[in-house]
Order: structure tokens, then sequence, then C-alpha cells
């Protein structure tokens, strides 16, 4: 998870207890209490009497972040009454799984002054503000991210959605479909192949019929060519003939 735009967000550090504490006391056992510093924020625990080396405090502090800082300083001390107190061991406790995850429950280590080990101290450390986006300090901007893919989804491709037309459909493709090219003459089939030749339907055909003409008549004498009727009298010579 992001960590960023933590300012201003609230952090939940529980102070539990300390283990194996180096001992300030020689004759009775020492009083621990635990002092923790984020920023400017300095909180202190409650003085374990007599906690010894495994003191217990489960003590709650709610510190508000700031932008840049993730780490908080942890020191423990001996409560004296008389004299000052004495210092035990500090260390440095990081926020980064804190602020990413919203929980943390460790132990970290401590070193006196000299750099020795001085003991542990374990922390619960909570953040609420993990699963949250960025709050109003963060720019506007921060606060959306892109819309789900399911209300801006692209269209399926055309291939998935139109599959090519079968061969059965009403129109199938000129090119190599489920028809042969049409005709350029469909309405009349080959002259070859609707008649047969004349000679296999029909026998061959006889010669025209002439007609023959009649023998002369031997009781008439021939008729010139073009003549009828023979010729009549003469006519009138300078009469009109008579009117019929």
């Amino acid at each position: 998870m992001a960590t960023h735009g933590i300012h201003g967000n609230l952090l939940e550090v529980t102070v539990v207890s300390c283990n194996k504490l180096k001992d300030t006391e020689w004759i009775s056992r020492q009083d621990p209490y635990v002092c923790v510093e984020y920023g400017s924020n300095r909180s202190r625990t409650r003085t374990c009497t007599d906690g010894g080396k495994n003191p217990t405090f489960q003590e709650k502090f709610v510190y508000t972040l700031i932008e840049g800082l993730r780490e908080l300083n942890v020191n423990v001390w001996n409560s004296n009454t008389v004299k000052h107190d004495d210092f035990i061991g500090s260390g440095k406790v990081q926020l980064a799984k804190a602020l990413s995850q919203g929980f943390d429950d460790s132990t970290w280590p401590l070193q006196s002054k000299t750099g020795r080990h001085a003991g542990e101290v374990r922390l619960i450390i909570h953040y609420t503000s993990a699963n949250k986006p960025a709050n109003s300090h963060a720019p506007v901007g921060q606060q959306y991210g892109p819309p789900p893919p399911s209300m801006y989804s692209a269209p399926p491709p055309p291939s998935v959605s139109y599959p090519p037309p079968a061969s059965g459909y009403p129109y199938p493709p000129g090119g190599g479909g489920g028809y042969p090219a049409p005709s350029p003459y469909p309405s009349y089939p080959p002259t070859s192949g609707a008649y047969p030749p004349p000679s296999s339907s029909y026998p061959p055909q006889q010669a025209p019929y002439t007609a023959q003409p009649y023998p002369p008549n031997p009781a008439y004498p021939p008729q010139p060519y073009g003549s009828y009727f023979p010729p009549g009298p003469a006519p009138y010579p300078g009469q009109r003939p008579p009117p019929y």
C-alpha cells in the first residue's frame, strides 16, 4: 500500500513491555519507564516499580503524523527518588511497515551510551488510514485513480461479434460461395444442349413437289402463250363501239 499523503493522519503507539534490560541498580530492583518521541511530541509511560529487567506497561499514545518523518525515538530510564534518573538505553523505530500495512507488532533493540546492547522494547503500532486514499492535504488529483476498466471497456473486435456468413445464407460472397457465378444469358440455355442436330431428329426431306403438266388435248389445237380468248372481230372503223 502507498504511504504518501500521511500528513495530519493519526498513529497509535502502544508500549507493551521491555525485555532483558541492562540493570542499573546494585542493591534493589530498578524502576524502569519508557519515553517515546515523534518530532516535537514526547510521551512518557508510568514507572513500573520494581520492574527490574522485564517491566510491563501496556500504555497507548496517539501522534499526528508529519510528512517526511517516518520513525520514532524510544528511550528507557530507571527512576530514582534521591538522585537523577539513570539512562538504560535508546533505539529508533521505523514506521514503514505500519504505514504500508496498517499494523506492526515488533520488538526493537536498545543500545547504551557506549553502543552496547541494553535490552529490547516491544511496541504495537496501528495506522488506521493505511487502506484509505490520500487525505485532504494531498492534491485533489491524487484522490482519484483511473476509472474501472469495466465502465470504459473497448468493444469486442469484429471477428468475435460478427462471424463470417455460412454458405447457406441467402447472399453468399461472390468469390467462392455455394452458388456458381451467374451466366451472362441466364434465361436461354445453350443451343447445342436444347436442340439436337437436325440429322438425328428429323428424317431427310424429300424433293419438293413439282406439278406435272397435263398432256395436250388432241381435240384442241395448242393456244399461243398468253392468249386465253380468241381475238374478237375488228372494231368498227370510224365508229365507237356500242355501249354495253
